[in-house]
């Protein structure tokens, strides 16, 4: 995939994500982008381990399917950033 459907991928599946996670998160577009993109990889593969086995860095494709699997790893994301900053914070 190229460079501008990943900008793509992760402005759409980190803005998903951040609408369906409770709280707020700052970050403005980067930080989305950016939340998005890390949610394509983690989703990918866990997405891959799930259904082959192995575990492989691998991030899904552009279509509906792809931006599914992405908000589950951008919210999955968001989710182990808070519990460890809620951990330091302590």
């Amino acid at each position: 995939m190229n460079i501008l459907a990943w900008i793509v991928l992760g402005i759409i599946a980190g803005a998903i994500a951040k609408a369906i996670y409770p709280g707020y998160q700052g970050g403005g577009i980067l930080g989305t982008m950016v939340l998005g993109i890390i949610g394509a990889f983690v989703g990918g593969s866990l997405y891959t381990l799930l259904t082959t086995g192995a575990l492989a860095l691998t991030a899904p494709g552009f279509s509906i399917g792809g931006i599914f699997i992405a908000v589950l790893g951008a919210i999955i994301a968001l989710w182990i950033y808070y519990a460890i900053g809620r951990r330091s914070a302590l």
